[in-house]
């Protein structure tokens, strides 16, 4: 008769049993007796073992701390003078100072079917070191990688116009989308910008196509207005003019479009005596 096969599948929930309990048990007694007995010879021979037991860290860095492969929990040492232990701590030095990296032109498809090429730039910092040092190994290229998802993501979502008049809009979706992934590691990124957005040569022409026929048509409508003023103006001051003063205008007029030289018109002068019955009161007239 063969044996039953008795089989169990642990999750990462599971409980440990018993034996693995009080072996880890065993373990942190072992590990606190090794700790008191470093902290004990490093006293007792505190002159010569002082300078192999404190490190400085700078105004603009933190220190990560492992003891026996651990992390100290609380609050990352420095800046200043922080002591440890050398045969049983680690300790990695993080850098607190805000940097940038450039996101190199990519290819984007904006949300009416436009291709774009988009380069930005991320800035970012640590704020977190012990989730920068235990939760990702290369924390600035990870970063690298998910902005550029991130951008690309953002530009799918808004039309050519809003990705070109409306710019913010797409960094802000860019950084929030950042934030809530990087800060699970740590890291805030505090700005995102564009640095450049190009379009293909044959949607450059329609736009600027587009642009110069809409300063046309304002051209023209401004154009319009002004007329439209002149001739008010003129109509008031024909009304107020008398008779002879009116002739003589008429006669500056054909003096001053004599005399310009570039351009070539052709004047029929007429008789004052034609335009007398266009006065209301032709009695006036001398």
């Amino acid at each position: 008769m063969f044996g039953r096969n008795r089989v169990r599948v642990f999750c990462g929930e599971d409980k440990p049993t018993s034996g693995d309990g009080g072996r880890s048990s065993r373990l942190g007694v072992l590990e606190a007796v090794l700790t008191l007995l470093s902290m004990a010879f490093i006293i007792i021979t505190f002159p010569l073992t002082g300078w192999l037991c404190a490190q400085v860290v700078q105004e603009y860095e933190r220190a990560v701390i492992f003891r026996r492969g651990r992390v100290i929990l609380g609050p990352a040492p420095g800046p200043g003078l922080f002591w440890f232990i050398p045969w049983l701590d680690v300790f990695q030095k993080v850098d607190l100072r805000t940097s940038f990296f450039n996101i190199q032109p990519l290819e984007a498809l904006t949300a009416d079917g436009v291709p774009v090429q988009v380069e930005a730039v991320v800035f970012h910092r640590v704020v977190d070191p012990p989730l920068w040092v235990t939760r990702v190994q290369d924390g600035h290229w990870v970063t690298h990688t998910l902005a550029q998802t991130a951008l690309r993501a953002a530009v799918a979502t808004h039309t050519l116009t809003d990705v070109l008049t409306h710019s913010e809009s797409v960094t802000r979706s860019t950084q929030e989308a950042l934030n809530t992934v990087s800060r699970l590691w740590g890291v805030d990124v505090e700005r995102v910008e564009l640095r450049q957005l190009a379009l293909p040569i044959s949607l450059q022409r329609c736009v600027a196509s587009e642009a110069e026929a809409a300063r046309k048509a304002r051209a023209k409508v401004v154009a319009a207005e002004a007329e439209l003023k002149a001739s008010q103006v003129l109509k008031d001051a024909a009304s107020g003019l008398p008779p002879v003063g009116f002739h003589l205008r008429y006669l500056q007029s054909l003096t001053s479009i004599s005399t310009d030289s570039s351009c070539s018109i052709l004047v029929l002068v007429l008789p004052a005596e034609v335009l007398y019955n266009f006065y209301p009161n032709p009695n006036t007239y001398p």
